[in-house]
């Protein structure tokens, strides 16, 4: 029997072409003899071994992954804590306010929030006069608006959990402490998860925010294309970007796995005092 062909999966087809050929384009310039992408001359690999060579901007993509590494970390502890605490929030106008202001950075636009964080960065320079723009201004802009990513990440776990793990667990003896450790935070590690690589990946390539905070002697990725980008199209560029790029399949690869491993876990249970408590889905 004949397939029956749909017209759904030929704008699917166009679509991810659309995305990503100009992706493919970028990566096989990359390999290009020549200087620019007008005609391919053959096939060498010296915009690779340039930006190996290149000591600034090696240090500049260490800067930025640790920057992305160390922003998302903090980000996604204070988020799965937000969202614990606007979840657990007894009133519901309180809880949706404090929705709503979290939803409020989500759609603010970047030039917006980086002006915001540069007034506010100058006003506290103002007053101790050690603070200069530089690696934690911009490290302290990326926790806080990865903190909302995190958030939304988090929320709809907490949403899905049954409520009767928790009264069960505590009707056993269990504290807080316990609680959290046992049956909360097992139960949103998919959500967990999900949120540190959003974050990480929001604080990797985020440019406008940064451009307003960073300052003289640190430089993160997207700003340093940039600034190079400005003085002419450079093969280099779509080297780095290649490798890039590819760091950024492993994630997603990785996060894959990750999750996939989550979901065939077996339900965890709550020990104590030589009592269990199945897991309640």
């Amino acid at each position: 029997m004949k397939k029956k062909f749909r017209w759904s999966n030929l704008y699917l087809a166009l679509v991810f072409i659309l995305l990503y050929l100009p992706i493919f384009y970028l990566i096989f310039y990359s390999f290009n003899a020549g200087e620019t992408m007008n005609h391919f001359s053959g096939f060498s690999l010296q915009h690779y071994q340039a930006v190996f060579a290149d000591t600034r901007l090696i240090i500049i993509v260490l800067n930025t992954f640790m920057l992305a590494f160390l922003s998302a970390l903090l980000a996604t502890v204070i988020g799965t804590f937000g969202a614990m605490g606007i979840y657990y929030t007894k009133k519901r106008r309180t809880r949706t306010a404090l929705l709503s202001a979290n939803n409020i950075l989500m759609v603010s636009p970047d030039v917006i929030i980086g002006a915001s964080f540069l007034i506010f960065f100058t006003m506290i320079g103002n007053v101790f006069k050690g603070f200069s723009l530089g690696f934690v201004s911009v490290l302290l802009s990326h926790i806080a608006f990865s903190i909302p990513i995190v958030v939304l990440m988090v929320l709809p776990k907490l949403q899905e959990m049954n409520d009767s793990m928790v009264d069960a667990a505590r009707d056993l003896g269990a504290s807080n402490l316990q609680v959290l450790q046992h049956i909360i935070l097992p139960f949103l590690t998919p959500g967990i998860i999900a949120g540190y690589f959003m974050a990480f990946t929001y604080s990797l390539d985020d440019f406008a925010v940064t451009f307003f905070v960073t300052g003289n002697g640190f430089s993160t990725l997207s700003v340093e294309i940039y600034s190079r980008a400005r003085q002419g199209i450079s093969l280099e560029i779509n080297a780095l970007s290649t490798l890039v790029f590819l760091f950024s399949m492993v994630l997603v690869i990785g996060y894959y796995f990750i999750s996939k491993e989550n979901r065939i876990k077996k339900p965890g249970r709550l020990r104590r005092k030589g009592m269990e408590v199945p897991e309640i889905r």
